[in-house]
């Protein structure tokens, strides 16, 4: 009997620690992102399929929680390595960013593996029971009542196909959208969508687009031509198909993502006003020409 009684102590400790997060990797992007958290990249043992972009210093947060935002890679890479600068600089706003894949070295590197939209519930899953886990560094500091679900081109297609998850409150779809025509040779990992999956979409919901010259531009907007039934703002900047994520803080696309994440997730009005308004703020920046439907 007392080795049973072991066995179930033993048993306890393992699973308790599975489920806690353990930082193995991690360093800084840029210079921490130009938000008020400096932010860092990090893998964690607790989810070793992801890649995470967070504020470095959890403990100072205090009583604020960090809405989570989970993120799709272009190409269906299985690794952040194109978006370190973007993804990065929406943690430095107080954000925990959870990103497809492993993380990319410091040269950058290209992951040729392909990734599925599973691994965004798997994010989802993921920050709930690190919130919950008194076990976790992570335990009663996220807010997962807030949670966006986002991604690039393949990643934004993945993002669609996860849209009618009751835990997402707004979506994410950048250089991307539903096929007005189904592609001949689809890439591994592209979910294979209709436009009435459009129809499963429950939150506002922010397309970014590279102008005409972006491959996605077609699909994008007749996604936003469709869609009727929930809070939509397109925004197009002629940047084509590979936006500024590389930019410095990840240029225009992550200021207005992170104003978008700050408004629907965080409740800032003032970030809100850049989608907002007739006209919008975002279209006194002569860059940009957007579009919104069911927005005040």
């Amino acid at each position: 009997m007392r080795n049973a009684k072991a066995l179930i102590v033993l048993l306890s400790c393992i699973l308790a620690n599975s489920a806690s997060a353990e930082t193995i990797a991690s360093r800084v992007v840029e210079d921490g992102g130009t938000g008020p958290y400096s932010a860092i990249m990090a893998t964690d043992a607790s989810l070793p399929t992801h890649t995470l972009f967070r504020p470095d210093n959890i403990a100072a947060l205090s009583d604020e929680k960090l809405p989570v935002v989970v993120w799709g890679n272009g190409a269906c890479f299985d690794s952040p390595w194109e978006h370190v600068n973007f993804l990065n600089e929406i943690a430095s706003h107080g954000f925990m960013v959870v990103a497809i894949g492993t993380m990319p070295t410091e040269d950058g590197e290209q992951k040729t593996e392909r990734s599925s939209s599973s691994k965004l519930t798997d994010a989802i899953d993921w920050a709930i029971a690190q919130n919950e886990s008194e076990n976790s560094p992570y335990h009663k500091a996220l807010d997962t009542t807030e949670i966006g679900v986002a991604g690039m081109s393949c990643g934004g297609l993945q993002a669609l196909d996860v849209a009618d998850d009751p835990r997402v409150s707004t979506l994410g779809v950048f250089n991307s959208g539903i096929f007005n025509e189904p592609p001949k040779d689809p890439l591994p990992g592209i979910p294979n969508l209709t436009k009435k999956q459009l129809e499963n979409i429950h939150t506002p919901t922010l397309y970014l687009l590279g102008g005409e010259s972006d491959i996605a531009y077609g699909n994008g907007m007749n996604d936003v031509e469709q869609i009727d039934h929930v809070p939509v703002f397109v925004g197009n900047m002629d940047v084509g198909h590979g936006g500024t994520y590389g930019q410095p803080h990840g240029g225009e696309f992550a200021r207005v993502a992170t104003a978008w994440f700050k408004w629907q997730l965080k409740d800032d009005e003032t970030a809100g006003k850049l989608f907002t308004g007739n006209p919008p703020g975002l279209a006194e920046h002569p860059e940009w020409t957007v579009d919104k439907k069911k927005l005040p």
